[in-house]
């Protein structure tokens, strides 16, 4: 009896770590509902028009998702008309990062003047499902059928500190590859910046 229960618990674990990973490149995204700053909550049904998204785990305090917070306006300034909008989403536990609180989350995006939906992940059940692990981390999606599926997995470009100096533009790149029908290339690159804070990080 020990050792049925025993391998039970070993197939369950084993469940919950793949889960925990979260997507790889070719899955289908998760899908979410999440509280905008305007206080209305967001999907992907809100753009039925889109050909992707462009899915950026961020916040307020990390002085990686700081640096590229006007990198990523001119990003969406730049593709969303194209199809592929910017979908910010703040992963952070507030009890553990105040300045990552819901009213900051509204007084970044006012001083900040964002162009995109900055969503809270309120209870932290959404980055689990992506894998997110860092802020900034991008997930790229391109719609197939009726989903949306994950073509790039990543950083936004390989200089988080001066973007004067960035020589790869690899968010960039991915998403000018989708809008000639070409597959991404590089579709996977480490993700820089802080730990996603939780009660365990």
């Amino acid at each position: 009896m020990k050792n049925i229960i025993s391998a039970i618990l070993l197939i369950l674990v084993s469940v919950f770590q793949l889960s925990a990973q979260g997507v790889k490149v070719g899955d289908k995204a998760p899908e979410f509902n999440l509280k905008n700053v305007d206080g209305k909550s967001v999907s992907f049904a809100d753009f039925p028009d889109s050909k992707g998204f462009i899915v950026i785990f961020t916040c307020n305090h990390c002085p990686f998702s700081i640096a590229y917070e006007d990198r990523i306006i001119a990003i969406d300034k730049k593709y969303k008309d194209k199809g592929y909008p910017v979908i910010a989403i703040n992963p952070n536990d507030p009890a553990i990062v105040p300045s990552d609180g819901y009213k900051e989350m509204q007084q970044r995006h006012a001083e900040k003047g964002f162009t995109f939906p900055y969503l809270f992940d309120e209870g932290q059940k959404i980055f689990p499902k992506y894998g997110a692990t860092r802020t900034p981390h991008v997930f790229l999606l391109n719609k197939t059928g009726k989903d949306f599926k994950v073509v790039y997995i990543g950083a936004i470009d390989d200089n988080s500190q001066d973007a004067d100096a960035v020589k790869e533009k690899y968010l960039e790149n991915a998403v000018e590859a989708l809008l000639v029908g070409k597959a991404p290339m590089p579709d996977f690159t480490k993700a820089i910046g802080c730990t996603i804070k939780t009660a365990t990080k």
